[in-house]
C-alpha cells in the first residue's frame, strides 16, 4: 500500500504540472476547429487528385475531428482512399498537447510532425495511383445522401427551431477545452501511474530490455496500441517516448497508426466492412514498416 501511495503521489504531481499547458493548448485547438471546420471540409472536398497533400497537411493540425471528418467523407465517396489514409497517418491526435505540456523543444515536435506529413503524402499518392491502376477508385460520384440515410445523422439539422447555431460560442470552446484537458489529464495520470508502478516493481533495466532494447518487438506492439481509437493510445506512446522507454522507430510506428477516432468512424459509416478492414490492416502494416525502417536507418528526433 505504501508503494502504491508513493507512486500515486508522484503521478498526481507530475500530471498537475501539465494541466495548465494542456488547457491553454486545447483552448487554442478548439478555437481553431470551431472557426475553421467548414473551410477545412471544403478544402478537402475540392482538392481532387491533390487530396493526399491537403489531407496530410490538415491532418497534422492539432485538432480532434479531421480524421473522423475524412472517414465520413470517404464513406460518402467524396474523397479518395489515399486522402483518407493520408489524414490518418498525419493526424497528431494527442501528441502535440503532450509535447507542449512537457515543454519539449519545438523543433523536435515539428520534425516528428514533418516526418508524419511526408509519409502521409507519399503513401496517400501511392494508394490512389495503385487503385487507379486496379480500376478500383469508385464511380467518381459522391454518395452523401446514402451515407446520411445509413447513419440517420440528419445532416441538414445544423440549427434548432429558432435558428440558433449550436457549439460555436465562446462558452462551448472553453467547455470543450476543459473536457479535453480533464480526459487527457486523466489518461496521463493513468499512464504515469502505471509506468511508475512498473518501474518500481520490475525495474528500469528490465523494462528497457523489454521495449527499448527490442525495437522490432516494440514497433509491432506500439503500432497495435496506436490503432486503439482513444486519446489514451497516443498519450501512452508519446509519454513512453519522452521517458526514453520507446525509441524513435516504435514511437513513429505508434503515432502513424494513431489516427484518433478516424478508423472507428470509418467502420461505423462505411458499408463495406471488408474495405474498412483492408484500410485498417494497411495503416497498421505501413506504420510498422516505416517504424522498422526508421529504426534500421538510425533516425533520431
Amino acid at each position: 500500500m505504501e508503494l502504491l501511495l508513493h507512486v500515486l503521489e508522484h503521478s498526481l504531481w507530475d500530471t498537475l504540472r501539465l494541466v495548465p499547458f494542456l488547457f491553454v493548448t486545447y483552448l487554442a485547438m478548439e478555437a481553431l476547429e470551431h472557426s475553421a471546420a467548414d473551410r477545412v471540409q471544403r478544402i478537402v472536398e475540392r482538392s481532387g487528385k491533390a487530396g493526399p497533400v491537403a489531407g496530410a497537411l490538415l491532418g497534422a493540425l492539432p485538432q480532434c475531428g479531421f480524421s473522423a471528418m475524412a472517414a465520413t467523407l470517404y464513406a460518402g465517396r467524396v474523397v479518395s482512399a489515399g486522402t483518407l489514409v493520408a489524414v490518418i497517418l498525419s493526424t497528431s491526435d494527442e501528441m502535440v498537447p503532450v509535447f507542449v505540456a512537457h515543454q519539449e523543444p519545438v523543433g523536435r515536435l515539428l520534425a516528428i510532425m514533418a516526418a508524419k506529413v511526408a509519409v502521409a503524402v507519399v503513401v496517400g499518392f501511392a494508394v490512389d495511383a495503385l487503385l487507379r491502376l486496379a480500376r478500383r477508385s469508385g464511380d467518381g460520384r459522391a454518395h452523401i445522401h446514402e451515407l446520411c440515410e445509413r447513419a440517420h445523422c440528419h445532416c441538414d439539422d445544423e440549427h434548432d427551431d429558432h435558428g440558433h447555431d449550436h457549439g460555436h460560442g465562446r462558452l462551448a470552446i472553453v467547455r470543450s477545452a476543459l473536457v479535453h484537458t480533464v480526459q487527457v489529464g486523466a489518461w496521463i495520470l493513468v499512464v504515469t501511474f502505471a509506468f511508475g508502478l512498473v518501474i518500481e516493481l520490475v525495474g528500469t533495466d528490465a523494462l528497457a530490455a523489454l521495449l527499448a532494447n527490442h525495437p522490432v518487438r516494440a514497433t509491432f506492439v506500439s503500432a497495435l496500441v496506436g490503432l486503439i481509437p482513444n486519446c489514451g493510445a497516443s498519450v501512452a506512446i508519446t509519454e513512453l517516448y519522452l521517458e526514453g522507454v520507446l525509441t524513435t522507430g516504435p514511437m513513429l510506428a505508434g503515432l502513424l497508426s494513431s489516427g484518433g477516432v478516424g478508423l472507428l468512424v470509418l467502420w461505423r459509416t462505411n458499408p463495406d466492412a471488408r474495405e474498412s478492414a483492408l484500410v485498417t490492416a494497411f495503416v497498421y502494416a505501413i506504420s510498422v514498416a516505416l517504424g522498422l525502417l526508421a529504426g534500421s536507418l538510425g533516425i533520431l528526433f
